[in-house]
């Protein structure tokens, strides 16, 4: 997820180093109690002071308006024209949200509750429960998206257990951003603004706040978020429970362009991620459903989206905080991810935490680093295996991606475990490729030279169903990448869930299904013999595969017909190196 905005590096750098080497030594000291009671709360009142009262917020919202636009979560829809219109489509291209219709919803709406109602009978012992600090880096983030997320926090967050709002203008040049900003903050109780005097990106944005942070626990969130009610309580009280647990809330949808607040009390989606090192999400799988006793109770997650946790601040410190060395955003919530898991920690998800979170239309902005921070995580944390990554990325060998030698030192020091270790206990459902010598790469055919088996659904999220096409070799991985496995299947898993080349004996195309699940048999339809002459024999058609310049559709593409010894029915893979 995009966030949203520093003193001088060095200065920043020697803080979190010192910040880091006393959390350490603190974790090692209180890793089996309770999270740090440093920062004891004074109570207002005596011990007979009622949970009620305990739960009240650092302000109360407004009376409810249900004539409000987009209250209550609602979807806002308008009919604009001319210049109405013109500001809308202005506000969507500079933000890819429709800041139009959010500045027409107000800034304390509630929202409809949307957890499991088992969640409502959760009782908490507030005194007992560790403080927070809500971090929200920003960077020329929309005004009412920004404030419409600080008002959230407050207004959701008992009072007793939140420290501050610690918000970081990660080097902003919009003027809203500038004194606007401080002077409505400064009215804010419990808010605080802190400026990066250059560019940081999100992991030293967010750093940056979490110095002078003063909390037990460091919550972070996105810039363009609303808080459910009792988001907070479960996840505090998990850190308290466990304290090297970093827990997500579950990550609602608010509509980019209506506002339309998209939650769901059922069963919430865990994080995975392919071998292009992209996050995706997943259902809960069986095993996990079976451990645990109660729908309340927290959720194991391979990965997290990265906008949205909470981490006690010394077990943070003591994970090593963020990756320092990688740039803007994309790629710190997978190495933060392997990082938690693979060093004795354990990533959840609280289904009893809500948090509604606007996906903007795109990125707002560049994440051209994007790529070098998957290569530092791929080069700390996930040993021979990154081989399958850059197999599906060979560009990504030639990315410039800094030093990893302290992150490296990191890993030893912590005693962390391998990433088979990873793959076999914490994420056993993602298919791991066999990659064989030869086997793997650009698909080529010999008679149409230099075309190559490509497959790219126009929806990321359904990997299954389309035609697989010939198209110009690109060697860039990615789309023309497939692996020939020993079972005579043509895998395409770059993606996860993994698809497997279909052949069809109707239209004679080759289409992507999904392929069978670990000890099931291989489909008839799916099961293909690279023959020694490159010929690729299709087992239930008992045709061959042939290169074919157009198709039904003006395409070329792969189709079955009878063998022959032609060339356009010889084949071969392609690694590029």
């Amino acid at each position: 997820m995009a966030a949203c905005g520093r003193r001088n590096r060095p200065k920043l750098l020697l803080v979190l180093f010192g910040a880091s080497l006393v959390g350490y030594l603190i974790f090692l000291r209180h890793n089996s109690g309770d999270v740090s009671v440093t920062n004891r709360r004074e109570v207002p009142g005596e011990q007979e002071v009622e949970n009620e009262q305990l739960q009240k917020p650092v302000y109360e919202k407004p009376p409810l308006d249900l004539n409000a636009l987009g209250e209550m979560g609602r979807a806002v829809k308008l009919n604009l024209n001319g210049e109405e219109k013109r500001k809308e489509e202005e506000g969507i291209n500079k933000h890819q949200i429709n800041t139009y219709v959010s500045d027409k919803v107000s800034l304390h709406r509630r929202l409809p509750e949307r957890w499991n109602p088992l969640c409502r009978e959760l009782k908490y012992d507030y005194r007992s429960l560790p403080s927070t600090s809500v971090v929200i880096a920003f960077y020329n983030e929309a005004w009412s998206t920004l404030l419409r997320t600080v008002h959230s926090v407050l207004e959701t967050s008992p009072d007793i257990l939140l420290k501050e709002v610690v918000l970081v203008d990660d080097y902003s040049d919009r003027a809203h951003l500038k004194e606007p900003l401080e002077n409505y903050i400064s009215s804010l109780r419990k808010v605080r603004l802190i400026r990066a005097t250059k560019r940081e990106g999100l992991v030293r944005a967010r750093l940056l706040g979490a110095s002078i942070t003063t909390g037990d626990v460091l919550t972070f969130l996105d810039c363009h978020c609303e808080c459910h009610q009792g988001w907070l309580e479960p996840l505090l009280h998990r850190i308290k429970e466990e304290p090297s647990a970093v827990v997500c809330p579950v990550i609602d949808v608010i509509d980019w362009n209506t506002f339309q607040y998209l939650g769901n009390s059922g069963e919430p989606q865990i994080g995975g991620f392919d071998w292009r090192l992209v996050f995706t999400w997943h259902t809960v799988p069986d095993y996990e459903q079976k451990r645990r006793r109660s729908p309340t109770d927290v959720i194991r997650s391979p990965t997290m989206a990265g906008g949205l946790f909470a981490v006690s601040k010394n077990y943070f410190h003591y994970l090593g905080t963020y990756d320092t060395g990688m740039e803007v955003w994309g790629g710190e919530n997978l190495e933060f991810s392997f990082r938690i898991w693979q060093c004795g920690g354990s990533l959840e998800v609280h289904p009893c935490s809500h948090v509604g979170h606007v996906f903007p239309k795109k990125a707002p902005y560049s994440r051209s680093k994007a790529l070098a921070n998957s290569v530092r995580a791929a080069e700390v944390w996930m040993d021979d295996f990154k081989e399958l990554y850059y197999h599906r990325n060979p560009h990504a060998r030639l990315e410039a991606f800094g030093d990893v030698t302290e992150r490296r030192r990191l890993r030893e020091k912590l005693g962390c475990k391998n990433f088979r270790w990873y793959l076999d206990n914490v994420y056993p459902d993602i298919h791991v490729p066999q990659d064989r010598p030869g086997m793997f790469g650009m698909l080529k055919n010999r008679g149409m030279a230099n075309y190559c088996f490509d497959y790219n659904p126009a929806d990321e999220h359904t990997v299954v169903g389309q035609r697989v096409i010939l198209y110009p070799c690109h060697g860039m991985g990615q789309n023309q990448f497939f692996e020939y496995s020993s079972d005579g299947e043509i895998r395409y898993n770059t993606r996860e869930p993994a698809g497997c080349a279909a052949g069809d004996n109707i239209s004679t195309y080759l289409t992507v299904q999904l392929c069978r699940k670990p000890e099931q048999p291989i489909p008839v339809d799916q099961k293909f013999v690279l023959r020694q002459d490159g010929s690729l024999h299709h087992v239930m058609s008992q045709k061959c595969v042939q290169a074919v310049d157009k198709t039904d559709n003006g395409t070329p593409a792969p189709a079955l017909r009878p063998c022959t010894d032609s060339l356009h029915q010889k084949w071969f893979f392609e690694e590029r190196t």
